[in-house]
């Protein structure tokens, strides 16, 4: 089947308005369709044995959600790889041929001390955001009301020219700027992980129609553009042992503020599940009931603003157990169950 064309200005104000005026008069009437996108290349990308970045988390992911009953809303589809060409809407072409010119045929190369790629992961990182620029396009054309992307490497700490913290490209930012290429006026990201999206700040600290919002331990890893000031950076830094009432007293009327002063058209989610208190890699106190508490915010924003879409693409999380656990409670919370 040939692909769908992109929309055209003309034809997104018009559908802007009938989607925005259905959805919000038909959320209580008709199921929610969470579309669930997670392409098998996203596997074979490994670095060392022991790396807690592993397809093992994909694993623990599928084999929790396929023991829940979604009452039909969960719609599993695929996504194609994103083309080459497209990574160059944020990231510079040097760059982009830097990565690709390090991809070994066989073994690992580091990138930097936590980041390493084999011969899969170029093909790994392209569809998984393949699948979260796919995503957006369903949800702007009423294909699914929400998203969810179940993808690795992640990408939220990947700069313009930099690749770090396991991530090679950033996947939200390249969703971002799809809805934008697609009409969008306005996109609001939030992100919840334990360590801040240095990478989806410093690509649109300057660029006022994305809006930021980003909750982190501080101080901690990765120590990039943590103090950037901007109408459209919102930065909610946590102290080490913060647990749940203290995160949702720090983001709730401030992410609310925000996106309504923004009014995006869509938001998308960087979700990260490594705020969990049994996370390896963290030093927060967080739960699922955590999660799921941020999850239906996130929810009521966009029906309160865009119409009820959103796009959430996975970032961290490295203890299986709490992490498939969180996504459940994240994909529940999505998909209004």
């Amino acid at each position: 089947m040939a692909p769908m064309p992109y929309l055209g200005q003309a034809d997104w104000r018009a559908g802007r308005a009938l989607c925005l005026t259905d959805l919000k008069a038909n959320v209580s009437v008709y199921p929610v369709s969470l579309l669930f996108y997670s392409p098998p290349t996203c596997l074979r990308h490994e670095m060392q044995p022991s790396h807690p970045e592993s397809p093992k988390r994909l694993d623990a992911i599928r084999d929790r959600i396929a023991s829940i009953d979604w009452q039909g809303r969960l719609l599993v589809r695929d996504a194609p790889a994103l083309a080459m060409e497209r990574l160059y809407d944020i990231h510079p072409e040097h760059y982009v041929n830097l990565i690709l010119g390090l991809s070994p045929g066989e073994g690992l190369v580091a990138l930097d001390g936590d980041t390493s790629i084999n011969k899969h992961s170029l093909t790994a990182a392209l569809d998984a955001a393949g699948a979260g620029c796919e995503a957006v396009e369903q949800v702007l054309r009423r294909q699914g009301d929400r998203a969810f992307c179940s993808v690795r490497p992640p990408g939220h700490h990947a700069e313009s020219t930099q690749a770090m913290g396991f991530c090679l490209f950033n996947s939200v930012a390249l969703a971002a700027q799809r809805a934008l290429d697609l009409g969008a006026d306005r996109v609001a990201i939030i992100d919840f992980d334990v360590h801040h999206g240095n990478g989806t700040v410093e690509i649109f600290q300057d660029r006022p129609e994305v809006l930021v919002c980003s909750s982190f331990q501080y101080p901690f890893y990765p120590g990039r553009h943590d103090r950037v000031n901007r109408e459209n950076i919102i930065l909610n830094p946590l102290s080490a042992g913060t647990g749940g009432d203290e995160f949702r007293r720090t983001v709730e009327s401030s992410w609310q503020k925000a996106v309504a002063r923004h009014r995006p058209d869509v938001i998308l989610v960087s979700a990260g599940f490594d705020a969990h208190r049994d996370d390896p890699l963290g030093g927060l106190d967080l739960l699922e009931t955590d999660f799921q508490w941020v999850s239906e915010l996130i929810v009521d924003m966009a029906e309160q603003h865009c119409g009820g879409r959103v796009v959430s693409l996975l970032e961290g999380g490295y203890n299986l157990p709490a992490l498939s656990n969180s996504v459940a409670a994240h994909l529940l919370a999505l998909a209004a169950l």
